[in-house]
């Protein structure tokens, strides 16, 4: 099994049963030594995973870390654990003072749901404040696996982690900023697009109305990107439902679907996405309207667009599956409908 298929069945069994889990044992023992056990090591044998790990620190006697991971009877990973409820902090944590007396270069801070890597960029043999990696593991992405998967025991190299901890770590940084930024853009990020495009003074109320026109601008930025990319998506599907209808319907050579009509769906996916992934959003066109299903399902109609005479309609339906036809002036005018499309895709809530 590999990786990605066994952290997405502990995902799946985070979501589960975390609701059951009391206590900072109870989520050791049902997420953190699952993870551990998915890298590779073996959770039963003291030799790679030592439970409650023993150093003297100083004048300090008997501290102990959850876990110790060890490969060649050396220690590569410490790991402190967290019930699933709690935020994580390493104030105080007992990771800072065994980092520095250990041999290992690694120490993961979890609550079985929130997983944060550490390691010593910053000054050698004293353990970051920072991660250089942290997910969440019931949402990952496919780049984060394929950092977790260099800790899996077959793979282990501390020289390549550590190469690349620099870059994950800032631009794991850099990514919050510029969320920050697009939220609450500060003055010193408002003024430099503002010099770009504003002769006059910047006064205080004038970087008060730019703060928002930065903010929105951004926001229209990369909502215009991610529908361009849907909308090649779309076209790609849209190009092959129709080579599919062509080659199986002997009456398809009478119905021709319109570019605006191939628009009107875009628009309809784009507001529906919300709630559906885009692939049970589908259209139907026929010689006297056309429809928008789901699951290309004719008892689930989300909408029909009634666009090739001279007025347009979108047609919206009720409760009881009734077409109730709505004028529009352009396809443009369906934004206007967003929160009855939305409703309808309630009627068929399953």
């Amino acid at each position: 099994m590999e990786i990605n298929t066994q952290l997405k069945t502990l995902a799946d069994k985070i979501t589960l049963l975390k609701d059951k889990i009391e206590t900072e044992e109870s989520t050791k023992h049902a997420f953190v030594l699952p993870f551990i056990n998915i890298l590779g090591y073996d959770t039963f044998n003291p030799t790679e995973v030592v439970p409650e790990f023993t150093a003297d620190i100083g004048l300090k006697k008997g501290e102990k870390v959850d876990y110790a991971v060890f490969q060649d009877g050396v220690p590569i990973l410490i790991v402190e654990c967290k019930n699933w409820k709690e935020n994580l902090s390493v104030h105080n944590s007992q990771l800072f003072r065994y980092f520095h007396v250990s041999k290992t270069r690694f120490a993961l801070l979890t609550n079985g749901i929130i997983y944060q890597f550490f390691t010593d960029l910053e000054e050698k043999n004293k353990m970051d404040n920072k991660p250089f990696l942290e997910f969440d593991v019931t949402n990952l992405k496919e780049n984060v696996i394929v950092e977790i998967a260099k800790f899996h025991k077959s793979s282990f190299d501390v020289t390549n982690i550590v190469n690349n901890a620099s870059s994950l770590k800032y631009i794991q940084e850099i990514r919050k900023q510029i969320n920050d930024e697009l939220t609450n853009p500060s003055n010193e990020f408002v003024k430099l697009f503002a010099n770009k495009v504003y002769a006059g003074r910047l006064t205080e109320k004038v970087m008060e109305e730019f703060k928002d026109l930065v903010s929105k601008g951004f926001s229209q930025f990369v909502g215009d990107k991610i529908n361009d990319r849907l909308n090649a998506a779309l076209n790609k599907e849209a190009q092959k439902q129709q080579e599919d209808r062509v080659e199986t319907k002997e009456d398809e050579s009478r119905v021709y679907t319109s570019e605006e009509e191939l628009e009107a769906y875009r628009i309809v996916v784009a507001i529906l996405r919300r709630k559906l992934p885009t692939n049970r959003i589908v259209y139907r066109d026929t010689q006297s309207y056309f429809g928008i299903l789901l699951d290309d399902n004719n008892r689930k109609p989300l909408c029909r667009l009634h666009l090739n005479g001279g007025k347009k309609y979108i047609g919206l339906f009720n409760d009881n599956k009734t077409e109730s036809r709505q004028a529009i002036q352009t396809i443009d005018d369906i934004y206007l409908f967003e929160k009855e499309l939305l409703e309808t895709v309630g009627l068929y809530a399953e």
